[in-house]
């Protein structure tokens, strides 16, 4: 009886490692890592279609090239998984996504292998046009360096603008760039096969190449408008043959398609590639299926784009138990609801139409809903456009990628006054996702533009009033943000009402120290009001709802009869608590010795892990409102953490 054989997979330390590998063991080694990603996904949960789609990809990028000394970025890191395992990280993968563990995106602190951090798309052909600009300058100055620079993009992140401005700049820039375009939708491709691998394969090849230059060389002697014909046929022909005329067009040297699974395809086109002497940018095409290689994620790619932990055999993922409605749920139906009594409410979103819900709306009024791909910027402009019909718009767009359209939001949204209503989903700390997805700084760089509403509900029922509300605003933008995950439970209202604006609502009245809570952070106001009077100090609560405009009458009275203020905000410093002590400022209700307390997110970008710790860690949980508290009464510290006895 032969001994067991040692799976390759074992004898793979570093991406070197594969070199020595032939190609029927790189074969094996693709079906050997394709299994222990869907081992490792199903305990961590996490992007799972998008890692399955770039195996062999992977194995043969590292396979073809010196990395890391050639430099390897993965545009959206989630798809960056496998190249996470074949590069010394296999033995933490199961931590993928945990607190301390490994991220779900590339990091480079985390690897030498992750050039640049990727967890918003559409980034690598920009980091990679700089890197090989970078290394083209060193050359110049006497320090060679012949190192190569891929980027591989794709899972949607081409429709958004930024890769073609990259693409145009490349193209003009003329620096020797390798961009892979893994098209696992089949949005761009025309039909691939052997005769297309063999085109590829000749295109690519250095006699291919030696001879177009040899022909370029040649045309360059003829007159200049016989030139310039000469090559725009070449690039015409090659692109009727091949599709790539739009890359062609834009300066790129197409080659494709392939077939991103065929290791038979890839291996050769990316040796050539590697030792072709053209000089600018290439563009290879490879078509990959989203969830290759695992029957559930091949038949339902929008279920295991990202998943929860889940059975390998069966693929059932891990369900949560019965809970109340997620937040992204609620506004969802919040707004079909008022879209049902109002026909000029169109919803947008850009690429995300189930992570902000936006799905439901588009199943009931598929003619008022779009979705624009990942192009913010466009979403943004295209809101204001239509608000300037007297359409209603509701732009869904999570809070950290609002960040991308920050000057639509300024220039085509907020100088116009136009009726834009930002839903803003992630809010705050979003969990296993960290610090990239974070929405940590909406409050304050929308609370700084003149004219604009900013609202923050404390629980699903007030977001369900917060969605009416918005809906009600007709002359200038409004935004309204709403966390992650479940809702608190309370009952949901059979009907939105609208708020006044700029009114908070007062909970509780207590002696010397006020809270003042600015969205979901309430419940955790509520119970370190309950600790403090507990130790006999009654404590008042306030929901803000309103970060902009402030409820300043409120706000004044608070201040005239409490000794201690504390504001709480799951977001960074600038925002709610830095305008209530700029109003207090100028109204002179800071020099009665009035003790302010502003807690806000610390100033530091906090890893992944579960939002319980998250907000742990950021010093926003109730038994960090009651030390605020005490502190500021000069009780010590440690009071803070001791119940009273007797």
């Amino acid at each position: 009886m032969s001994p067991p054989k040692t799976p390759l997979l074992d004898r793979v330390r570093v991406p070197a490692d594969l070199r020595n590998f032939s190609p029927e063991q790189l074969r094996e080694l693709a079906d050997e890592l394709r299994a222990e990603t869907i081992d490792a996904v199903s305990v961590t949960g996490g992007h799972l279609g998008s890692a399955l789609g770039v195996v062999e990809l992977t194995v043969a990028l590292h396979a073809v090239f010196d990395t890391p000394r050639d430099r390897l970025l993965w545009d959206v890191g989630h798809q960056a998984y496998p190249h996470k395992i074949l590069t010394g990280r296999r033995d933490r993968i199961r931590t993928l996504r945990q607190g301390g563990g490994l991220s779900g995106f590339t990091r480079r602190a985390e690897s030498e292998y992750d050039p640049f951090g990727a967890a918003h798309s559409s980034t690598s052909i920009s980091a990679g046009l700089g890197m090989a600009v970078a290394r083209d300058l060193k050359t110049a100055r006497g320090e060679p360096d012949d190192r190569n620079v891929i980027a591989v993009i794709g899972d949607g992140a081409m429709s958004a603008g930024m890769a073609y401005e990259a693409m145009n700049n490349a193209g003009a820039l003329h620096s020797r760039l390798i961009v892979v375009l893994n098209d696992n939708d089949m949005s761009i491709a025309p039909p691939v096969g052997a005769m297309s691998a063999y085109l590829s394969r000749l295109i690519s090849s250095r006699s291919f190449l030696g001879l177009r230059d040899l022909g370029i060389k040649m045309v360059r002697r003829f007159p200049r408008g016989v030139e310039r014909t000469a090559r725009r046929a070449e690039e015409y022909a090659r692109g009727i043959l091949t599709g790539g005329t739009l890359f062609e067009e834009m300066g790129f040297y197409y080659v494709g398609p392939i077939d991103g699974h065929n290791l038979d395809h890839l291996l050769p086109v990316l040796r050539n590639v590697r030792e072709a002497e053209e000089q600018g940018p290439i563009l290879v095409h490879a078509i990959t299926v989203k969830g290759k290689g695992y029957a559930p994620a091949e038949q339902s790619a929008d279920k295991y784009h990202g998943v929860s932990k889940f059975n390998v055999i069966t693929g059932e993922q891990a369900k949560a138990p019965p809970g109340p409605p997620s937040y992204t749920r609620v506004f969802a139906d919040a707004l079909v609801a008022e879209a049902e009594r109002d026909p000029n409410i169109v919803a947008i979103t850009a690429a995300m139409p189930s992570g902000t819900g936006l799905d439901r709306f588009a199943k009931r009024f598929p003619d008022r809903s779009f979705d624009v791909g990942i192009a913010e910027q466009h979403a943004v402009t295209f809101a204001a456009g239509l608000a300037t019909e007297g359409m209603r718009p509701f732009c869904a767009i999570y809070s950290t990628f609002l960040q991308r359209a920050y000057d639509q939001v300024v220039h085509d949204v907020a100088i116009q006054s136009l009726p834009v209503r930002f839903a803003l989903d992630r809010a705050g700390l979003v969990g296993n996702d960290g610090a990239t997805h974070a929405g940590s700084f909406d409050i304050a760089y929308l609370g700084c533009l003149p004219g604009m509403v900013v609202m923050a509900p404390a629980d699903e029922a007030e977001l369900v009033h917060a969605v009416a509300t918005a809906a009600r605003i007709d002359d200038r933008p409004s935004a309204f943000r709403y966390p992650r995950g479940e809702g608190v439970g309370v009952a949901l209202p059979e009907r939105g009402v609208p708020w006044e604006l700029g009114r908070g609502r007062l909970l509780r009245e207590g002696n010397s120290i006020a809270i003042i809570s600015l969205g979901t952070r309430l419940g955790d106001a509520l119970r370190a009001a309950d600790e403090l009077a507990a130790r006999g100090l009654p404590a008042t609560v306030v929901d803000a709802r309103f970060a902009k405009p402030l409820d300043t009458a409120l706000i004044e009275q608070i201040a005239r009869h409490h000794e201690v203020v504390i504001t709480v905000e799951e977001g960074a410093a600038g925002g709610f608590g830095s305008a209530v002590l700029h109003h207090l400022a100028w109204k002179g209700l800071l020099d009665t010795g009035l003790k302010m307390r502003p807690m806000v997110l610390p100033d530091r970008f906090i890893d992944h892990d579960s939002q319980a710790k998250q907000l742990a860690a950021a010093g926003l949980t109730a038994k960090d409102i009651v030390a605020a508290a005490l502190d500021a009464l000069g009780v010590p510290s440690r009071a803070a953490l001791v119940a009273p006895t007797g």
